[in-house]
């Protein structure tokens, strides 16, 4: 565990410089909206995606310095989500990890601006990033916006409001976090995979079934803490999905299934990277975490 603590500590640091980096200064015009994306993703979060990315980047043995970017565009798409979901039209949240809302901090056209102005970020560093082969950043890109879109994040957000008057069977339920949540988890492993070479079939397949297993365990463990967090350390009222009607794992399973269930997935995700040839350490104790995290 030391020497994840300091990889999650190299990592977060890291993960901060570059964003720090590629965003525009709240001094560039115009100022209100560059200051509404700093606000939004320069919030001390956890940074799980770039840190899948740089997990995965140790497993494949791909060099830090090409983790980088698609670190950091991973960040921006998934900020960029959390922008849109708290805007009134969508979940109407004051708090986001403790504090206002970009539409609250500014206002809802500013959030929007602000999360529309991150896409296009992410996917223009990941285009610019000439130490990545013309091959490696057009799959990275391709990976990227395949988890956005309609099939992806976008589609189970959409599935998330449709549901918001019925419930969902279990099998519904996970089909829409597997877009909602679990795409842009499978995208972070993706894009870690693609700054590899010579990665093999069977490692990559290794990794897509540690990605959908992780992501869905995320998932749990998010139901979980709706129930029995601290809403201090959520940033969010504990319970709101409950009095607000959402099918979740727990509501449909019940507590302790719902626990099993995220303890099997994490087997399974650790069993699966027994394919993987170099340092798998940080992809299995990255997976104890996100199951067993308390925000």
């Amino acid at each position: 565990m030391p020497d994840f603590q300091a990889f999650m500590r190299d990592s977060q640091a890291r993960i901060e410089r570059a964003l720090d980096d590629y965003l525009p200064t709240s001094a560039t015009q115009p100022t209100r909206l560059h200051e509404a994306m700093r606000y939004s993703i320069m919030d001390g979060g956890k940074r799980v995606r770039p840190m899948l990315v740089y997990a995965t980047g140790l497993a494949v043995d791909a060099p830090n310095h090409l983790l980088d970017a698609p670190a950091c565009a991973i960040e921006m798409i998934h900020v960029y989500s959390l922008i849109h979901d708290d805007l009134p039209a969508m979940d109407n949240d004051d708090l986001r990890r403790g504090r206002p809302t970009c539409h609250k901090a500014y206002d809802d056209a500013m959030a929007i601006l602000a999360g529309d102005a991150l896409q296009p970020l992410a996917l223009d560093i990941i285009a610019n990033e000439e130490q990545l082969s013309y091959s490696s950043r057009l799959k990275i890109i391709q990976a990227l916006t395949a988890a956005s879109g309609s099939l992806g994040m976008a589609g189970g957000q959409a599935i998330d409001l449709e549901a918001e008057t019925r419930t969902l069977t279990l099998q519904q339920l996970e089909e829409m976090h597997a877009r909602k949540t679990g795409a842009l988890i499978r995208a972070a492993i993706q894009m870690g995979a693609l700054c590899g070479e010579d990665v093999s079939a069977a490692e990559l397949a290794g990794l897509e079934i540690y990605a959908k297993c992780i992501g869905l365990a995320f998932q749990i463990q998010d139901d979980i803490l709706d129930e029995i967090g601290d809403t201090t350390k959520l940033g969010k009222p504990q319970g709101s999905d409950r009095e607000n009607g959402k099918s979740t794992f727990v509501s449909l399973c019940g507590m302790e299934a719902s626990k099993r269930r995220k303890k099997e997935l994490l087997e399974q995700a650790i069993s699966a990277l027994d394919t993987l040839r170099y340092d798998t350490s940080q992809l299995v104790e990255l997976g104890r975490y996100i199951v067993r995290r308390d925000c």
